[in-house]
């Protein structure tokens, strides 16, 4: 007779209500402990998660306290409800685990949040077969359904322990990446790009090792990698040149520090603000938007501009043209106090004011002063400072001129006299 019969039986004869008290003990402790620990837990918390309850202690905790009545009570009578609970707090566990570690991970990851609605169904279906009984049977069957690789073959159920634990592995890797990177290097580390660095190699290293002790676990040799391995090699040599190129100077662009995170540089007329370095690509959000994914060979071979590195001041300039009958003196003191005027434009260097041309409609002056802050945009400080030029200038009386042409008519040949004719 399995878990549910049992169940059915008890909750017939009235039986239930002692191991639905121990059941709910079992939660309102773990509930009280996580509650207790977790006041103070930041909310991206793997532990703790959100709300408490939805990280991984809280059906860890239960899990244990119910297996632990289970085996206790479960040596004097019967219980059902427990035997239960087990399977669904294990389930449980794998879910959180995986939905809080890829939460972390891969926070906006749509193919993370596939596989964990996958393995979420893959869990409950477990859960309910093995509440009904139906499990053993089950992996029998998938014992005896075999494929054949070559000489040797291998069952469905070595394929799916296989792929679980391989899973597990994983999961745990990402894990203690995570929590180094958050708890370690955030505290070590204060430079963002460095630290951006060491957690990539940090996940990069786990990961391999946990892919590995997957297959060990599997009971895959791991001697007959060698060929992989050099068939990687070549690989690398040929095909995966320009791959192997990006992921080798991304780690070189974030150990040198050449470009960081919230630089401000243009490359190939594309100038904006770099939003994230990755090991393959680094990526540059522009003022207006949009975003350009660059290679990070190129910005290792090619000449990049980075307009905050060393000094964030960049030179802005605008120019106006007046009559040839305005005071040059008048005009300068209005461009220069329309660029001290305006907000963005600083004190020191200070602006400049220089006549540039005798052109054919007046007097040309160019307006040159400097910001700080690049990455805001030059054209909202240009329009201020403009702005601020015409309104001096019409205060004055200074005459900003058309543009003036010379037509000169000439009139038509006159006709032959008769006389000459």
């Amino acid at each position: 007779m399995n878990a549910l019969d049992l169940l059915l039986r008890d909750a017939s004869r009235g039986a239930l209500a002692w191991e639905v008290a121990v059941l709910s003990g079992c939660l309102a402790v773990a509930w009280g402990v996580c509650w207790l620990l977790g006041r103070r837990a930041p909310a991206d918390s793997i532990w703790f998660g959100r709300g408490t309850i939805d990280g991984v202690l809280f059906p860890m905790l239960a899990l244990g306290l119910t297996y632990s009545a289970r085996v206790g009570l479960g040596a004097f009578r019967e219980v059902p409800l427990l035997r239960i609970a087990v399977p669904v707090l294990i389930a449980l566990v794998g879910i959180r685990l995986l939905a809080r570690v890829f939460t972390v991970v891969f926070p906006r990851s749509a193919f993370a949040r596939v596989m964990e609605r996958l393995f979420s169904w893959v869990a409950w279906i477990a859960a309910v077969l093995w509440i009904l009984g139906l499990m053993p049977n089950v992996l029998e069957e998938m014992e005896a359904i075999r494929f054949s690789f070559g000489k040797s073959e291998i069952s469905l159920l070595a394929i799916v322990q296989g792929t679980l634990s391989s899973g597990l592995v994983m999961v745990l890797a990402l894990w203690v990446a995570s929590a180094l990177e958050r708890q370690v290097l955030r505290d070590t580390v204060a430079d963002l790009s460095l630290r951006k660095a060491a957690s990539n190699a940090i996940r990069a290293t786990l990961l391999l090792l946990g892919f590995l002790f997957a297959l060990s676990a599997v009971g895959v040799d791991l001697t007959a990698l060698s060929v992989l391995g050099g068939a990687l090699g070549v690989g690398l040599g040929f095909g995966l040149q320009k791959l192997a190129a990006n992921y080798v100077s991304g780690f070189v662009i974030l150990a040198e520090r050449s470009l960081r995170i919230g630089d401000t540089v243009r490359v190939d007329n594309f100038e904006g603000v770099v939003a994230d370095i990755k090991t393959r690509y680094t990526l540059i959000r522009a003022l207006n938007g949009r975003e350009s994914i660059v290679p990070n060979e190129k910005l290792i071979t090619e000449r990049i501009e980075n307009l905050s590195l060393a000094d964030p001041k960049v030179l802005v300039s605008t120019e106006v043209t007046v009559g040839y009958d305005s005071d040059p003196d008048q005009v300068r003191d209005i461009l220069l106090e329309a660029a001290r005027g305006a907000g963005r434009v600083i004190p020191e260097p200070g602006p400049g004011v220089q006549l540039v041309k005798f052109g054919a409609d007046g007097l040309e002056f160019k307006l040159v002063f400097w910001i700080a802050d690049p990455q805001n945009g030059a054209g909202a400080v240009v329009s201020e400072v403009n702005l601020r030029i015409l309104k001096g200038l019409r205060a004055a009386a200074i005459e900003i001129p058309y543009p003036q042409r010379v037509m000169r008519m000439v009139p038509p040949p006159e006709p032959p006299s008769s006389s000459a004719a």
